[in-house]
């Protein structure tokens, strides 16, 4: 029996900015879309994106509000700040009536439903990678956070994870970080 290791993939920050800026005339899509980009920008996952209510919501002492939820899978905390792209789409949602009816901060779908919308929303936005609402939590881990120098330890937190080399499945290095870095190792030892 042999192992391959598989690359989920993540969306770049152009196939984002794609998915934030694109206008959808039907709102079942970009009700998909906003689920999906809180994704994105929270690494939570389809079941805990679907439960999560106001409750869940928290301020701290400084004023900035969290996410605060136990994952369903490993049912450890995971503590996420609100990022202002997350805080509108709350935002947006706080009257819809499916988010009152059911108590919940967004219209999510079945994860089925989800994934077939998402497939449908690449297709119309030109991006070729298949979407998916696990491709969101690698999104998060890899272009949202580690890229934006945001360190693995926090990342590994923010996602729920016991062991950060779980972590390390999500999260990528990319070629503009490594080059990033490196100038400023250069710039340290420039002769």
């Amino acid at each position: 029996m042999t192992f391959k290791k598989t690359d989920r993939g993540f969306l770049t920050e152009e196939e984002l900015g794609i998915l934030i800026n694109k206008k959808f005339k039907i709102k079942r899509l970009e009700q998909i879309r906003d689920c999906f980009l809180f994704s994105c920008f929270t690494g939570l996952v389809h079941v805990d994106l679907k439960k999560l209510n106001k409750t869940n919501i928290e301020m701290d002492s400084l004023g900035t509000y969290w996410i605060k939820i136990n994952r369903q899978k490993t049912d450890t905390k995971s503590s996420i700040p609100i990022l202002s792209v997350t805080q509108q789409l709350i935002e947006k949602y706080a009257n819809d009536e499916y988010c009152l009816a059911n108590n919940v901060l967004l219209p999510v779908k079945s994860n089925q439903k989800m994934n077939a919308y998402l497939k449908e929303i690449g297709d119309v936005c030109g991006i070729e990678i298949n979407l998916s609402s696990h491709l969101a939590r690698h999104t998060f881990a890899t272009t949202v956070t580690l890229n934006n120098n945001v360190p693995i330890e926090t990342i590994s937190k923010m996602l729920g994870h016991t062991s950060i080399r779980t972590t390390n499945i999500y999260a990528r290095l990319l070629h503009k970080k490594i080059s990033q870095d490196m100038a400023h190792l250069n710039h340290i030892y420039a002769v």
